[in-house]
């Protein structure tokens, strides 16, 4: 059974409210996420300080390169604005949280090619652990969060020489540049060098989640591209391939990536190893097509034959499309190019999406899961709710 009884995996389960006028007096383990504005550090951030979260009370530090954001402000974080890409602001921001206990990592930065890719993230992720490794005595667990990229390759190098689905944790490497593994090596390295410190990896796919600035977040695109299409009165298309549309996909619901990190952290099971991470069912887009369509009251579309339609180019020069719909509908104040990510889009939508497996997670411990489609609602009208879209 799983130690996390009180997460049945049950997309909108009751939890109990954050009492944040008799908090805890001392805290059992204290987080440092970095990312925190993420699509999965939001999640992380929402999860950890609830009362009834496993190994709490739970004291969290947020890291992040942007200033703090507006739809942020709630959350009961202390949050730290600092660059872990310059070693000398990661030293004079987060050398002095020594109390730090358990490490959840869940950022990244984009390059123009896979090389550029492994530099910058590998210097990130060094920068931090050489800071906070030495500086955090009590420090017993660090999640490093990658992806299912680890099996069938980076964008470089998508599909080349990629691992037969469904995918499963123990598949060799590819032979190619990928940053994950880049990642991995250094935690590797890095925990070797304090004794009783432990790790985990963890694998999503597509997440679905919240966070208006990420660089990933799919649902957040689909949601500007079918309420620019409803302001403009057309269908909405769908801008994607045939095995797209009509072929099984899974997705990784955002809070069960942070409970399945969360899990990692505290229970004895799950550590020194790597775990996939998806919501452990499939769905297809032609089904989820229709749902979003339902969401924004705007007319569906179908697969259309032919060359291929995308989202980089149906959405081109609709900046001012979008600032219009923002001031009309009073939402946040928000740039298209931040909340409309066509290239990652356009990538998931174009491709066969390969399948993994839940087993190992749930043969250690972890039994949670989402119904893709609550999921998928439930992430569109928190956008909604948030005022990021109408």
């Amino acid at each position: 059974m799983s130690s996390w009884s009180w997460y049945s995996g049950a997309l909108g389960a009751a939890r109990k409210p954050l009492n944040q006028e008799n908090g805890p007096l001392s805290y059992q383990s204290v987080a440092l996420v970095v990312g925190i504005t993420g699509i999965v550090g939001n999640s992380l951030a929402e999860i950890l300080p609830r009362p009834d979260t496993p190994g709490g009370p739970w004291k969290v530090y947020g890291v992040a390169r942007r200033p703090r954001p507006q739809w942020d402000a709630n959350h009961p974080v202390e949050y730290i604005q600092c660059d872990i890409s310059n070693p000398k602001e990661t030293e004079t921001k987060l050398s002095g949280l020594k109390d730090v206990t358990h490490l959840f990592y869940v950022t990244w930065a984009s390059g123009s090619n896979e090389a550029e890719n492994c530099e910058i993230n590998s210097r990130m992720f060094k920068n931090l652990l050489n800071c906070i490794i030495p500086n955090a005595p009590k420090l017993r667990h660090i999640c490093l969060t990658t992806g299912k990229k680890h099996y069938f390759g980076s964008f470089d190098s998508f599909g080349i020489a990629a691992h037969d689905p469904p995918f499963t944790e123990d598949l060799p490497r590819l032979d190619a540049p990928n940053f994950y593994y880049n990642l991995e090596d250094i935690l590797f390295e890095n925990v070797a060098k304090k004794d009783g410190l432990t790790w985990s990896v963890h694998r999503p796919g597509v997440i679905f989640g919240f966070s208006p600035n990420s660089m990933m977040n799919l649902i957040c695109t689909l949601c500007v591209y079918a309420s620019i299409c409803k302001h403009e009165g057309v269908v909405m298309r769908f801008p994607g391939i045939k095995e797209a549309w009509s072929s099984y996909s899974e997705a990784s619901d955002a809070d069960l990536i942070a409970e399945q990190e969360i899990w990692a952290a505290v229970d004895p099971k799950a550590k020194n190893e790597a775990f996939n991470c998806s919501n452990g069912d499939v769905f297809k887009w032609k089904h989820f097509w229709k749902v979003l369509a339902e969401q924004f009251e705007v007319e569906c579309g179908e697969f259309e034959d032919g060359e291929r339609l995308t989202l980089a180019e149906l959405m081109k020069d609709k900046e001012s499309v979008w600032d219009e719909i923002v001031k009309q509908n009073k939402l946040v104040p928000t740039k298209l190019q931040l909340v409309g990510d066509w290239w990652l889009a356009d990538h998931t939508l174009g491709i066969e999406y390969p399948l993994d497996t839940m087993n190992k997670s749930k043969e250690h411990g972890f039994l949670g899961f989402r119904n893709s489609k609550s999921s998928f609602v439930h992430w569109i009208e928190k956008l909604k709710v948030s005022k990021i879209v109408p």
